[in-house]
């Protein structure tokens, strides 16, 4: 056989290989966790948020797919990534649950924001669209003490400013509160965002 015809057979065999893969991917996120509709491109109809998870996977992963509607009012897929979330089973868990709740996400003032609760610290991740990027532009977290107090960050990566501060419970008033400037180069877009990148923040 020619090196040409060789070099096509193989690359035949390759693509199909691919295109199988990517296909089997996708089907097997077959359990629908969370689904949310809102406007995100300001364009006034509605968007999709879809959480899935893939149950054929011992340790559950879960993907989240971002649809945005189109001049014609169709939905399209704008953002799939399957990292932003961890397992519900991670391999370095040994079989045991992560001890979390699934990630909410709603859309509230035309922005996207991602709720988590790791390990007592609840957090905000706020992503704004712009040039068919979401990127990350707020956070947010809160942690109590068990007693009466909860320390918080409310972190602006437009502004570049991080402000911790303490409350009391049930009060608006805040103490020992610091405010730095940090630096960013660019902001992180969801789709490059790992679980580990964001806990990182």
């Amino acid at each position: 056989m020619k090196k040409s015809s060789l070099y096509i057979v193989l690359l035949s065999i390759l693509t199909t290989v691919n295109v199988y893969a990517q296909t089997a991917d996708k089907n097997n996120y077959t359990a629908q966790v969370q689904s949310e509709e809102g406007d995100l491109n300001n364009d006034t109809y509605n968007d999709k948020v879809v959480v899935e998870m893939d149950i054929k996977d011992k340790t559950r992963p879960l993907r989240l797919q971002i649809f945005l509607s189109q001049p014609n009012k169709k939905l399209q897929l704008a953002v799939s990534s399957t990292k932003i979330m961890e397992s519900q089973y991670p391999a370095n868990k040994k079989g045991n649950h992560n001890g979390n709740n699934i990630p909410d996400f709603i859309i509230e003032d035309g922005n996207l924001k991602m709720l988590t609760d790791i390990n007592g610290r609840k957090s905000s991740y706020e992503f704004r669209l712009k040039q068919n990027n979401f990127e990350l532009i707020k956070i947010s977290h809160v942690s109590w003490d068990g007693k009466n107090t909860t320390s918080e960050s409310d972190i602006d990566l437009l502004a570049q400013t991080q402000v911790d501060f303490q409350r009391d419970l049930g009060s608006a008033k805040v103490s020992n509160k610091k405010t730095k400037k940090i630096k960013v180069n660019t902001l992180p877009k969801i789709q490059d965002l790992s679980f580990a990148d964001l806990e990182r923040y």
